[in-house]
């Protein structure tokens, strides 16, 4: 088996999970069918803003502390920088029983660039 470049799990994973667009992502804000939205970015990242109501569970530590807090039947929106992380967390949960769940692609930089609400 050839060793695999970051770049190419990051692939592979996208074509494992659903990714949505901020458009979209912002089209369901405070509505009743929101999903809830799980920020991934590390401390540096999020004290810049987040996206209101996002629950903040750095990519490092996410397999550890989702359970407690998200439950694995919530529709989920997993967001980073730049969608890359957000694929792979995403990735990650389906393979442990989330079944609601989905990537914003582009992550931050895309939601900046439809000037998103941004809290904190």
């Amino acid at each position: 088996m050839a060793n695999k470049s970051g770049a190419d799990l990051i692939a592979e994973a996208k074509t494992r999970i659903r990714e949505v667009s901020a458009t979209d992502v912002a089209k369901t804000l405070g509505t009743p069918n929101a999903p809830v939205l799980l920020d991934v970015r590390e401390p540096n990242e999020t004290n810049l803003g987040r996206i209101p109501g996002a629950i903040v569970i750095p990519r490092g530590t996410m397999e550890t502390k989702i359970e407690a807090v998200i439950p694995r039947d919530a529709n989920l929106v997993i967001y980073c920088a730049g969608g890359n992380r957000s694929a792979l967390a995403a990735d990650t949960l389906q393979q442990m029983g989330y079944q609601h769940v989905a990537s914003m692609a582009g992550g931050w930089g895309a939601w900046m660039g439809i000037n998103g609400a941004v809290e904190g």
